[in-house]
């Protein structure tokens, strides 16, 4: 019987495009550091909000991750198979890819217990409200907890559209304030306010970026878990399979730095583990923009991928021998999976491409 695997890494692309050069680096990297610690490397697809979904996105990324040699790792026995569908090209199953468009019910069953510990409230607040209200910080408006101790009536009568208050939709927010201990003893598994840090600091190190602090009330507010048109927050469902698919190492953009003490901060309320984090560089074009459908970002190329794939290895500064830019796919992933050096990206938030 082979020993089992300790490491856990996993992709986890949103499918509102191709991928670009930014998407492939953060592929190249995750992959990397799986395979260096010989560990199983899984891919999921993000697709949760469904209006962003692009019909085919998923196929065509899941088809470039093969074209450039980042062949995923079975996940068969951590989560329903129902699920996790296998994906059958040109004849040839495909390992198993998690699709977050088919787990609702894992969300809801969390959700419900965040609910049964008074984590989460209703809120009505629109975003220009929140905006004319809120003080901004890292991450735009800071929620200022208006819904925080109930949903506020409206004026009678309602203004035009807004319905009447038993029938507004409404978001779900987590409370990020010390409330009191939710009971008197903490129950093993179980997660609850009672686990959170007296100053309600969310601290964590990551193995690029650094020692990561932020005061989540302060800093984010209290942030959505559930949104007004029933879709689950990204926040969520990112720690809800994180768990089911034993995730250890995270390993993906710094442009998800900020997000990772929320992710946290739900992990502790659930009485989750949380995995080991390291953010890459993003990469960002001449203007400064991250790259992304927004900024025009063109797609790899499928015909190239051995230059494209030494390119992303130049990226994030492993030094690749000059010799190996006319290898084959198989030859350079070799080459990076034996000489991986995350380091040499120590503190590096981002960088420009050429």
């Amino acid at each position: 019987m082979s020993p089992p695997y300790r490491y856990r890494g996993r992709f986890a692309p949103s499918p509102t495009g191709p991928l670009h050069f930014g998407s492939l680096v953060a592929a190249v990297g995750s992959y990397l550091d799986a395979k260096h610690h010989q560990g199983k490397w899984l891919v999921r697809i993000e697709d949760l909000d469904t209006p962003r979904t692009v019909k085919g996105a998923a196929d065509d990324i899941l088809r470039t991750l093969e074209t450039y040699g980042l062949y995923w790792d079975d996940d068969v026995g951590r989560v329903t198979p129902a699920a996790t569908p296998n994906v059958a090209m040109a004849g040839v199953t495909r390992p198993t890819v998690l699709y977050q468009s088919q787990r609702t019910a894992a969300y809801e069953e969390a959700f419900q217990k965040l609910q049964a510990i008074g984590a989460v409230y209703p809120c009505c607040c629109t975003r220009k409200e929140i905006a004319d209200s809120a003080l901004h910080d890292i991450d735009g408006p800071v929620y200022p907890g208006t819904c925080r101790n109930g949903v506020r009536p409206l004026p009678n009568p309602p203004p035009e559209g807004e319905g009447t208050t038993a029938t507004r939709t409404m978001a779900w927010r987590v409370r990020t304030d010390k409330l009191p201990t939710v009971r008197p003893e903490p129950v093993e598994g179980q997660g609850g306010f009672d686990k959170l840090s007296p100053n309600g600091l969310i601290e964590f190190d990551d193995a690029l970026q650094g020692r990561i602090t932020q005061h989540l009330e302060s800093e984010i507010g209290d942030f959505i878990v559930k949104r007004a048109d029933g879709l689950f927050a990204y926040q969520l469902a990112v720690v809800v399979d994180d768990a089911a698919q034993g995730i250890t190492h995270v390993v993906r953009g710094a442009d998800l730095l900020y997000s990772t003490t929320r992710q946290i901060y739900l992990q502790k309320l659930m009485g989750l583990k949380t995995p080991a984090y390291m953010h890459l560089p993003v990469v960002v074009n001449a203007q400064g923009e991250k790259l992304s459908k927004q900024t025009l970002a063109q797609p790899v190329g499928k015909n190239n991928a051995a230059s494209t794939l030494f390119d992303a290895l130049v990226f994030l500064r492993q030094q690749p021998p000059a010799e190996l830019r006319h290898g084959t796919v198989e030859q350079i992933l070799a080459w990076a999976v034996t000489n991986w050096q995350p380091n040499n990206l120590l503190n590096c938030h981002q960088l420009t491409i050429e």
